[in-house]
């Protein structure tokens, strides 16, 4: 038994699972908001070993995803200024990064684990005021502290559009019931449900949105009717992605790109260094 790391009630044991295929983890499932965690996680510096974190193989597309939904996201909310600037936590080596900032958003990086390779200069540390938006996208099933990482994250911006998987609206008795544990890869130790988000978002005095799947934001803004569930029938990413391969939605206006600038910037910067 342990206390739950969202609601600090009591978190029961749930199951053993053998992780990065040598370490016998006892995870725990909290009885008031439904939060799994995993035991202390001893091993994550293996766990985010160059070797282990080559194995993410689906970074690219995710990233390519990702790019185009955010862009629809800050284009047809009229409370967020697409001229400001945004965050995307736990970014990884770049990627998402370079991409927003090609189609033209003043995106920058924080990552602990991963060296930025694809946007150097335009990391979290350039920052000297609060962000229109903070992204973070399969983040929190990765934090150890989740209530501490979201209080930095909310530091940075008042609203925090990321996503997680929501645990399976079944009876979980091992970890063979959801591929999402990834108990072989070792990084997942936080899995949340709808009533943990809503937990954090009265925590932290902020609205919830969600496609009760994977899609969520934080916000101390009023979004209006939910963007995440106008269609019922599928999760945010489906319809993006079908709008996007159907040539359906409507186009988000074209805006000036950061390759050129960020040429010359970068170009400077080296220059004097040289």
């Amino acid at each position: 038994m342990e206390s739950c790391k969202i609601c600090s009630k009591q978190s029961n044991f749930l199951f053993k699972a053998k992780v990065l295929n040598k370490y016998d983890v006892s995870y725990f499932k909290c009885e008031n908001c439904g939060f799994i965690q995993t035991e202390n996680p001893y091993w994550l510096d293996e766990a985010y070993s160059p070797t282990r974190i080559s194995r993410d193989t689906g970074y690219i597309n995710r990233s390519l995803l990702n790019s185009n939904i955010i862009s629809n996201f800050i284009m047809k909310q009229s409370v967020f200024n697409p001229d400001g600037k945004f965050i995307d936590y736990g970014g990884g080596v770049g990627v998402f990064v370079r991409m927003m900032r090609d189609k033209g958003f003043d995106f920058y990086l924080y990552d602990k684990y991963a060296d930025n390779l694809f946007a150097k200069f335009f990391n979290i540390s350039e920052l000297d005021n609060e962000c229109e938006l903070l992204t973070c996208f399969e983040v929190f099933e990765h934090l150890s502290a989740p209530l501490c990482e979201i209080e930095n994250m909310l530091n940075y911006s008042k609203t925090i559009f990321f996503s997680t998987e929501l645990q399976p609206n079944k009876e979980i008795a091992s970890a063979d019931d959801w591929s999402y544990f990834g108990p072989i890869g070792g990084q997942h130790i936080a899995f949340y449900t709808y009533d943990t988000l809503a937990f954090i978002a009265r925590k932290f005095n902020l609205n919830l949105y969600s496609d009760g799947k994977n899609i969520h934001i934080f916000t101390n803004r009023n979004l209006g009717e939910n963007w995440l569930t106008g269609d019922s029938k599928t999760t945010l990413k489906e319809r993006i992605s079908k709008k996007i391969i159907k040539k359906l939605a409507q186009p988000v206006k074209m805006r000036e790109s950061f390759v050129w600038k960020d040429f010359e910037y970068i170009t400077s910067i080296l220059n004097e260094k040289s």
